[in-house]
């Protein structure tokens, strides 16, 4: 039962992370481009920057797989 297995590269380079993102936080430019919305949905890196951002969470969703990454809810 001691016998090594090789899992290969770690797959948390494909790993993007969605998070709600409340408007009111966002630059003034933005929040003048998205006057009725509340939340936008944020696409971030393992390292936590931010790649894209935009207005519903299912959208999030299907933009990380759509750029072949694994989306991940964060609370």
């Amino acid at each position: 039962m001691d016998t090594k297995f090789d899992f290969g590269e770690p797959e948390s380079q494909n790993t993007v992370y969605i998070r709600r993102v409340a408007t009111s936080t966002l630059p003034e430019e933005i929040r003048e481009q998205v006057p009725d919305l509340d939340s936008m949905y944020a696409v971030h890196d393992a390292e936590g920057e931010q790649l894209a951002l935009v207005r519903d969470r299912s959208m999030a969703f299907v933009l990380a797989r759509q750029n072949e990454l694994s989306p991940v809810s964060v609370h």
